[in-house]
């Protein structure tokens, strides 16, 4: 998995990667085809928001979290890729089960 980190008005700091990093391999260890994470980091007067984009193999996944603190942030923005991570899981892997059903009952 590559891991690209940016800040928009704001320095990463290493604690911050570390975290980020941190919080980004549950994502892969629900799921192990993740190719590339992009996330962006930014601050607008009192909002932090954290976007993130995940390539897996045949679709790109986009979320973004925003919060007064940027380590809730990016709580936040883990558990809606985990969610949209096992989604995307489920949903390829259903068409392989079904066809193996089928072929089986026909």
């Amino acid at each position: 998995m590559n891991l690209n980190i940016t800040g928009h008005h704001l320095e990463v700091t290493p604690a911050i990667r570390d975290y980020v990093g941190a919080k980004l391999e549950r994502v892969t260890r629900h799921f192990d085809h993740v190719i590339d994470v992009n996330v962006v980091m930014s601050v607008e007067k009192l909002v932090q928001k954290v976007e993130a984009n995940i390539h897996v193999s045949g679709k790109d996944i986009h979320a973004e979290a925003t919060d007064n603190d940027m380590y809730a942030a990016i709580d936040l923005l883990a558990d809606k890729l985990d969610r949209l991570v096992l989604k995307h899981k489920e949903k390829n892997g259903a068409h392989g089960r079904d066809a193996l059903k089928h072929q089986a009952v026909e």
